[in-house]
């Protein structure tokens, strides 16, 4: 799960460093930043996935998951001199530990859970070049640092213990750069006898960028019929078109799924439409094969108990809209950190609120971090709501420790972040300006409309 983000230079934003919990939400007016801190996490997971090992940040094109155009497009200002940093924090699902490279000691050198990258890219001679990267790990940092006074890198680690790198005989040559701003150079590990450790971080990185899931706000059109061909995808896609296949798959898998620890489990699609019908959408819902064999599928569902079933593309849009949302919560392995991007779009207010609910239960009861932005009123009224029930809610207790809610602004071109906070009563201590418009100005002007219209007509 990420546990912190910083960095800087980037976008609207000379400096962000927020905390995350496995829920957070980013509000704001529209261009007030906060999609920014979505597109930077999607970055970090774009430049992981290049097969292109020479490129320090992936700025990504129209088909990527975030098109932030060139280093020159990105970086605050357009400032060509400053240099794009960040630090990411984020604790493992099992517990790391590093046997000592002597074999001098039976104990592990360095254990936890707990884990940090920091890097840094910049233009050089028109190329966008990685200038540092970090790793700090069980009281111990590990860096890779361009030096002053010569060409190339340095190796060192820094901690409390005596342990030190140690050159390989003969090998007295400048260490390269990192390789796309998260791993050391393969060189690191043959100019030291003791460094192979370090690809335990490389993967410990990797495996957290892989866990991230994405969701944006514009989903896919519903079809009459689906193609599938026993696949397994990832994920849902980012418009929600590998929704179906997710469900076929997971079907097929036998899956269950419960609300919460202990309670009876249902099977992955019964799951989805119970949900479906919770949210106040539909009765019913299932994805059948047109004929055995057939390799075609219809997802079909019931507005009520007596009504006779439709085709999803026969339905109104937010069956479709919220559907992806669904199975994602339910389909991403535990660990995943889910981000969705307007997940209210084209839904009644009703259903914004209840999507909430199915929100709180995934993290709480699947293990799940997930991370909105979102302009919803409702949405998050009912999150407050859960945590001022406590206990009594029909939904896993959600408390102000597992929250935490961001508002995004922009003064003159800066963006800046204020965290809200939310008491155990499930109210925002400092609710900003304007939060959700001016409500009250709209009441007033409102009432000072209609007197002048009723003494008009007197």
């Amino acid at each position: 799960m990420l546990t912190r983000l910083r960095f800087e230079n980037f976008k609207s934003w000379k400096r962000v460093d927020i905390t995350l919990a496995p829920l957070t939400a980013f509000y704001g007016a529209n261009s007030s930043g906060k999609s920014s801190i979505i597109q930077f996490l999607l970055m970090l997971k774009q430049t992981k996935d290049s097969p292109d090992r020479s490129l320090s940040l992936d700025f990504g094109s129209a088909d990527s998951l975030a098109d932030l155009g060139s280093f020159l497009d990105t970086v605050y200002q357009h400032n060509s001199e400053a240099s794009i940093s960040w630090r990411l924090h984020w604790k493992m699902q099992q517990e790391l530990r590093i046997a000592d490279p002597s074999g001098k000691r039976s104990e592990a050198l360095f254990n936890g859970s707990e884990i940090a990258i920091a890097s840094a890219a910049r233009l050089r001679n028109r190329n966008v070049v990685s200038e540092s990267l970090e790793y700090d790990f069980s009281g111990a940092r590990f860096v890779l640092r361009r030096e002053k006074e010569r060409p190339g890198f340095q190796l060192e680690a820094r901690s409390a213990s005596d342990f030190r790198f140690v050159r390989t005989l003969g090998r007295k040559w400048d260490l390269p750069g990192p390789t796309k701003s998260y791993a050391f150079p393969d060189q690191a590990r043959t100019y030291f006898q003791n460094s192979q450790f370090l690809s335990e971080f490389e993967t410990a990185y990797v495996g957290q960028m892989d866990a991230i899931l994405h969701l944006g706000p514009l989903r896919d059109f519903p079809r009459r019929q689906y193609i599938w061909a026993g696949s397994s995808p990832n994920d849902v896609g980012r418009r929600g078109e590998r929704t179906i296949d997710a469900v076929l798959a997971a079907t097929a898998r036998n899956e269950q799924r419960n609300l919460r620890p202990r309670t009876r489990l249902k099977p992955f699609q019964e799951m989805i439409a119970w949900w479906l019908k919770e949210i106040g959408l539909i009765s019913s819902f299932k994805v059948t094969e047109v004929a055995d064999g057939s390799g075609l599928y219809r997802a079909t569902v019931k507005r009520d108990p007596k009504s006779t079933e439709a085709l999803i593309t026969d339905v109104g849009f937010g069956v479709s809209q919220v559907l992806p949302a669904l199975v994602l919560l339910y389909y991403a392995p535990e660990g995943s950190t889910i981000i969705l991007e307007q997940p209210e779009i084209h839904l009644h207010p009703a259903v914004q609120a209840a999507l909430a609910d199915v929100i709180i239960t995934t993290i709480k009861s699947r293990n799940v971090q997930v991370i909105i932005e979102s302009h919803s009123e409702h949405l998050l009224q009912r999150i407050q709501r859960r945590i001022a029930e406590g206990k009594d809610s029909p939904y896993p207790m959600l408390s102000e420790q597992d929250v935490k809610i961001y508002f995004c602004q922009t003064t003159d071109g800066k963006s800046e972040v204020d965290e809200l906070k939310v008491n155990l009563f499930g109210s925002i201590e400092n609710w900003p300006d304007d939060f959700f418009g001016d409500q009250l100005g709209e009441i007033a002007a409102r009432q000072e409309a209609a007197i002048k219209k009723q003494r008009a007509a007197e």
